[in-house]
């Protein structure tokens, strides 16, 4: 088990996410879906500790997390993207990458180093030809692929990405459902993967959890997902269940 939880989050009143609970095992590809709300990226937000647990539990590698802050949560592998990129503009591509070595894991690079493997994830996500230019000159599936690669220049474990497909067209789609692959299979590196394109995460995930309401209301395969009604009926809709 790579994480294990069971949080509950609050805003003043509002309960963003009531006691949900799972395990994401080393070396998979799991879904997270469920609509406008329901508290996917709040979420990752507590899972990266962005946002403190108001109760429970978080586990990441055996280690009790609960209240570790962000920076110490990187350090042990937890990396993730970020559903409005924000790129440091005004950097090179290859520096924007640079930036994810120091202040990742803490391993010891010299710059050259750094610069080399930044290269190496850059020509990873199909951007090493552009490493020189400055990350405002890039189109938004570029700046996708750039924060990808700066999430895996912390070397993580585990990389959350949270709606890597938002805003893209279809080729880029299919593009980008290949590179989630690779970063699995390639790369060894496990997947949490936050989506609304319901066709590509059902490709890609080889689990799906869902979310409605702050609560978690189902946990499966695709398949099963696909046909479980209460899902069908607070997320994905009669018309896409029978697509599939």
């Amino acid at each position: 088990m790579l994480i294990g939880l069971k949080v509950t989050k609050r805003f003043g009143g509002l309960v963003a996410v009531r006691e949900v609970d799972f395990e994401v095992k080393e070396g998979e590809i799991v879904g997270l879906i469920g609509p406008n709300g329901s508290g996917k990226t709040t979420l990752f937000n507590v899972i990266s500790g962005i946002y403190r647990a108001d109760g429970g539990r978080i586990k990441f590698n055996g280690v009790d997390i609960t209240k570790m802050p962000v920076h110490k949560r990187c350090k042990l592998g937890i990396g993730r993207t970020f559903q409005i990129v924000r790129p440091f503009n005004e950097m090179s591509l290859i520096d924007n990458v640079k930036l994810g070595f120091m202040f990742g894991k803490g391993k010891h690079m010299s710059l050259k180093e750094m610069e080399e493997r930044a290269l190496e994830l850059l020509d990873f996500v199909g951007l090493k030809e552009k490493s020189k230019k400055k990350a405002e000159e890039l189109i938004l599936v570029e700046k996708k692929k750039l924060e990808i690669a700066r999430a895996l220049a912390t070397e993580p474990k585990i990389i959350l990405l949270d709606e890597p497909l938002g805003g893209l067209n279809p080729a880029e789609t299919l593009e980008a459902m290949k590179l989630i692959r690779r970063i699995r299979d390639d790369l060894g590196i496990t997947v949490f993967w936050i989506e609304h394109v319901m066709r590509a995460i059902m490709n890609v995930a080889e689990r799906i959890i869902v979310l409605n309401q702050g609560e978690k209301i189902a946990e499966g395969t695709p398949k099963e997902i696909s046909r479980n009604e209460l899902v069908i009926k607070a997320y994905l809709g009669e018309r896409y269940a029978k697509g599939v």
